[in-house]
């Protein structure tokens, strides 16, 4: 017979030996003397809270069809050429049948929900909880609000065919850098990357071959995962011919593989 010190009492997956026994889940659930709303600040609560976010991003998201997310700084106006050039893409890509999804502030995020919507197309911003007010721009259709990075990025992620990255800064570069990853370490298949703005990715592109290449930390045909083009109709074509590609590739693997000839 197991003594008390070795007796073990469960909650849920925990395990627990020794003096120490919790209250059950329905114990504190219904227990009301004293409550307060300490609970709102504890991890077990956050992750409920994670959880709630990605249910409610998987069930707004799913039903969208292809997508392309777009990416760029939020700093600048409706004069600039960047601005203009998001517009017309998403405009483009929405008349092919593809979703813009955006992080749904200003700047290249509102250009490209704006050529969205003109084209009567799915126009989707994922907003994110900052310090400082970001509201969704006027021309999402679809909006949501999240409070975590990392949920809002799998989002971004998850159900995009394509990322279209526009002159921006950190965040920018984050999302950059991060789906080049994803897709150098087989998270994500045919999955293009267009970088626009030949100008403002020269440097960049100038620091991987002259160091990261040079000291073998990435390889030259890394270099290969993504496109640097000023042209909007190139990186269209860029992404419907991956997009087919990937097509031709699903109907391949439910065909099976061929049969020899008798």
């Amino acid at each position: 017979m197991a003594t008390k010190r070795n007796q073990a009492h469960r909650s849920g997956a925990v395990v627990m030996r020794g003096d120490e026994k919790r209250p059950t889940e329905d114990e504190q659930l219904l227990q009301q003397e004293g409550a307060d709303a300490s609970f709102l600040k504890t991890d077990t609560w956050r992750a409920l809270r994670i959880m709630g976010e990605f249910v409610e991003g998987f069930d707004a998201l799913a039903g969208v069809g292809p997508a392309v997310s777009v990416f760029g700084s939020a700093r600048i106006g409706r004069g600039d050429p960047s601005y203009r050039m998001a517009r017309s893409l998403s405009r483009k890509l929405a008349k092919h049948g593809y979703a813009i999804i955006t992080g749904g502030g200003p700047g290249i995020m509102e250009a490209a929900n704006r050529g969205a919507r003109e084209a009567g197309g799915v126009s989707v911003g994922c907003n994110i909880e900052l310090p400082f007010e970001q509201g969704l721009n006027e021309f999402v259709t679809l909006g949501m609000e999240f409070r975590y990075f990392f949920v809002r990025k799998t989002m971004f992620v998850k159900y995009a065919e394509a990322f279209c990255i526009f002159p921006g800064g950190f965040g920018t570069l984050d999302e950059l850098f991060e789906s080049l990853t994803l897709i150098q370490t087989g998270k994500v298949q045919h999955f293009p990357v267009v970088l626009f703005g030949t100008t403002y990715w020269s440097g960049l592109l100038d620091w991987l071959k002259a160091t990261p290449i040079d000291e073998h930390k990435i390889s030259p045909e890394d270099l290969t995962l993504f496109t640097v083009t000023d042209d909007v109709d190139e990186a269209v074509q860029v992404i419907l011919a991956h997009h087919a590609m990937h097509l031709a590739d699903l109907g391949a693997e439910k065909a099976g593989p061929a049969r020899p000839k008798p």
